[in-house]
């Protein structure tokens, strides 16, 4: 839209912005002030380990577009976060493809960000060999019971149904505490 219109070899400021000149008004055509809205803010659960730090370092350090929303970035092990997802009390969270099963009526999966694959977690680590039937009748340290290891652990050992001995220990303290 033009202010201005013109008059033969001249112009001249249309009339409702010539009076509107006339009255000291002189920036119409700027933006309006339109009062800052509060960004939306999320919670959004994840753990320390390295491949979620890379997945959501981008946002966490303003690279990518955040849609208009305020993140509240909550470190935690994948068990308290598969805990709190249970619970309701995250609103984004990474969580153990086990624990999706216990809450896919609240949430949905994103179309990317699995960390898991051959040669890639979950692992069964001792300081010894043992046959399969051998763990089976041990104690066995697990990061959680809905993590994607305590699964993988009950489908190898073709044991869903029966009884496992196992502790929870938090995933970083595994490896010392076997």
């Amino acid at each position: 839209m033009s202010l201005a219109k013109r008059k033969g070899k001249k112009w001249r400021l249309k009339s409702s912005y010539s009076r509107l000149a006339k009255r000291g008004v002189t920036n119409c055509m700027a933006a309006p002030t339109v009062p800052a809205v509060e960004k939306q803010k999320l919670t959004l659960g994840h753990s320390p380990d390295p491949d979620d730090a890379f997945m959501f370092y981008g946002l966490a350090k303003g690279l990518v577009d955040d849609g208009g929303y305020e993140f509240e970035h909550i470190l935690q092990d994948i068990q308290t976060l598969n805990e709190r997802a249970s619970r309701g009390e995250l609103d984004i969270s990474a969580i153990s493809i086990h624990a999706y099963a216990h809450v896919c009526d609240r949430y949905a999966l994103l179309p990317s960000g699995a960390s898991m694959g051959d040669g890639y977690g979950p692992i069964l680590v001792a300081r010894e060999n043992f046959s399969k039937e051998e763990i089976a009748s041990r104690r066995i340290a697990v990061p959680g019971t809905m993590t994607s290891a305590f699964l993988a652990l009950q489908l190898w050992l073709e044991r869903s149904g029966e009884r496992i001995d196992y502790t929870v220990v938090p995933f970083d303290e595994i490896f010392k505490t076997v």
